[in-house]
C-alpha cells in the first residue's frame, strides 16, 4: 500500500488557502474551522509519514500521540486545543445557545486560528523532511 502521507499534507495546505482565502472574505467561520481542517490533515500525514493510521479530529490528541521521535511542544499542544474548539461550533447553530456561527466569530478569532495552523504545518513539514 502506497504511503499517502504528501497527499494529505498537500490537502492540508490547499485548507490553510482556503482559510486565509475565507477570512479575506470575512467568512470568518470558515476560516476557523478550514484552519482546523489543515492542522488535523497535517498531523495525520506525518501518522502516514511514520507508517501508522490515525483516527479521529481532535488535533491536540493527534500531536500527542506521534511517534516519540517527534517531541511535540507544549505550546503547540495548546495551540491545537484551540483549533479544536472550531470543529463542530463553527458550522452548527444548536452548538451555540442563539445565533447563527457565522455570528461568533470575528478577525480576532480567525487570525489566531491560522496562526496556529500555520505553526502546526510547519512543525509537520519539518517532521516529513
Amino acid at each position: 500500500m502506497p504511503n499517502r502521507a504528501l497527499d494529505w499534507f498537500r490537502q492540508a495546505q490547499r485548507d490553510l488557502s482556503q482559510a486565509e482565502a475565507s477570512e479575506q472574505a470575512g467568512r470568518y467561520e470558515w476560516a476557523c474551522f478550514a484552519a482546523h481542517q489543515a492542522a488535523e490533515k497535517a498531523v495525520k500525514a506525518l501518522h502516514l509519514h511514520q507508517g501508522q493510521q490515525a483516527w479521529g479530529h481532535l488535533v491536540a490528541r493527534l500531536l500527542a500521540e506521534l511517534p516519540n521521535n517527534h517531541l511535540v511542544p507544549p505550546l503547540l499542544i495548546e495551540q491545537a486545543k484551540v483549533l479544536d474548539n472550531f470543529y463542530i461550533p463553527t458550522r452548527y447553530p444548536d452548538s451555540h445557545a442563539e445565533g447563527s456561527p457565522f455570528e461568533h466569530y470575528g478577525p480576532l478569532q480567525s487570525r489566531e486560528a491560522l496562526r496556529y495552523a500555520g505553526a502546526i504545518l510547519e512543525f509537520v513539514r519539518d517532521g516529513l523532511a
